[in-house]
């Protein structure tokens, strides 16, 4: 009977855990940039508890960690010439305190000394470091490759301004998140140069990949699972406390 409330137990910590990632997958629904998480989980099977007199050991649930959906999110027209879309795998890198970072978010503006920035403020590097623009630059134009020409002062000739750094990894589960939309590599994992098919798409940002949908159903599942499991727990504890009422009854 305890084994049973344990593994309800084990089993809602499970279901509190996963809430907790598809709230925060809803809170970000509009987050640019933004990827999915999904939780994982894993059957654990502890050596001190037995099911019954043969031995058989009981299950538990075990929360094993998160998943990453690193697909592509729909790409949104904005008409600023500073935003950028990656099609295809790749992020932009930006230079924050604690070292570089990489980020889809291409929601780019130029601070107050004429560096591109992300929304956040962090620098956006490029293959030879941050990117500046001058004061009378004008016409700014990104390649798909990533090269960034402006128009100076009056002049009708392009001047360039740097080059956005493209990577890549090649398992972007050893990415953590730091925030809406910026990673950090773990476990070993070192940048790479972004395939040739990637490239950017001026005057657009890519938008969150989180479904809506899915998460609004996964919420009521999960809500009725746990529901269901605090049902169980009650009626366990109700056979603990009748048979215990019970034994007090039997005559000494």
């Amino acid at each position: 009977m305890q084994n049973a409330i344990l593994v309800g137990l084990s089993r809602q910590i499970g279901l509190a855990r996963e809430m907790d990632v598809v709230s925060n997958n809803i809170a970000n629904m509009n987050t640019t940039g933004y990827k999915a998480d999904s939780s994982l989980f894993e059957e654990y099977l502890n050596s001190a508890a037995r099911a019954d007199q043969t031995g058989s050991r009981v299950s538990f649930v075990r929360d094993r960690g998160i998943w990453h959906d690193m697909s592509e999110g729909p790409l949104e027209r904005t008409g600023n010439p500073l935003d950028v879309a990656i099609d295809g795998p790749g992020f932009l890198v930006v230079q924050t305190p604690a070292g570089e970072r990489y980020t889809r978010n291409g929601a780019l503006k130029i601070s107050q000394t004429g560096q591109l920035v992300t929304g956040d403020g962090y620098p956006v590097v490029g293959d030879a470091g941050p990117i500046t623009l001058q004061q009378g630059d004008r016409q700014v134009s990104i390649s798909k490759d990533g090269t960034i020409s402006v128009r100076e002062g009056t002049s009708n000739v392009d001047s360039a301004r740097g080059k956005l750094r493209l990577v890549n990894f090649t398992n972007m589960q050893q990415l953590q998140k730091e925030g809406g939309s910026t990673f950090s590599p773990v476990g070993g994992a070192t940048a790479q140069p972004a395939p040739p098919t990637s490239g950017l798409v001026q005057g657009a940002v890519e938008k969150s990949n989180v479904r809506g949908v899915v998460e609004m159903s996964r919420m009521i599942e999960i809500t009725r699972s746990y529901t269901q499991i605090d049902d169980l727990l009650k009626q366990q504890n109700d056979l603990s406390q009748s048979a215990i009422d019970k034994l007090a009854e039997v005559p000494n």
